[in-house]
């Protein structure tokens, strides 16, 4: 039987596939009492998926998966972080194996900034909220600092398909290509990506 893995899921998680997220709030949503009585707008993580960070590794054995994905992951990590978890991706998957993943466009956002500079008061200000680069406001409250230090919604590296690219080839992967919602080869992807996710975003697929 094939085996596929995502890592940074959210609250996509299809039974055919291997569900991982490093969210700290699904840490929390596992502890024994207070966990069980919290949700998250509403929603909380389906039970099938684990706890795990592809930079720290994933628990699971060298070269065993067919697939790996993840959608909106890698533009979180620091560059270095970044660096490991290609490397950590990389171990993963079996020889052949299929490596796909979504992030934003940073050339999409930058022509944009270009085209509409002439159209906003303040498009420096579009362009950094946009991309989720810049830090509108200081943390003051507890909260807001635990939530600062702990989460991980602000974008650490953006990324174009050019340099996305340039990264996996020098990370051993092969048959690089710029690709678009639901045209690979293998179907089991079609389950973990949604459209919406491509939208100004740049997608890649290659293989070990």
């Amino acid at each position: 039987m094939k085996r596929y893995i995502q890592y940074g899921c959210g609250f996509t998680a299809p039974a055919e596939w291997i569900n991982y997220d490093a969210s700290p709030t699904l840490r929390f949503e596992r502890l024994p009492v207070l966990g069980r009585l919290y949700t998250r707008n509403g929603q909380r993580f389906p039970a099938n998926v684990k706890y795990g960070d592809i930079v720290k590794g994933l628990p699971e054995k060298p070269e065993s998966c067919d697939g790996i994905y993840c959608s909106h992951i890698l533009e979180h990590l620091a560059y270095s972080d970044f660096i490991i978890a290609l490397k950590n991706t990389y171990i993963l998957l079996k020889p052949g194996g299929i490596f796909r993943g979504v992030v934003p466009d940073l050339k999409s956002a930058v022509m944009n900034y270009i085209e509409g500079y002439d159209k906003v008061d303040a498009p420096a200000n579009e362009l950094l909220r946009n991309t989720m680069l810049g830090i509108e406001s200081r943390p003051k409250s507890l909260p807001s600092k635990m939530k600062s230090i702990y989460g991980n919604s602000k974008h650490l590296w953006m990324w174009d398909y050019k340099s996305l690219a340039f990264e996996l080839k020098k990370a051993g992967f092969i048959n690089v290509r710029q690709c678009g919602f639901g045209d690979s080869v293998d179907l089991a992807f079609n389950l973990v990506e949604e459209e919406k996710r491509f939208v100004g975003a740049v997608a890649f697929e290659c293989q070990k």
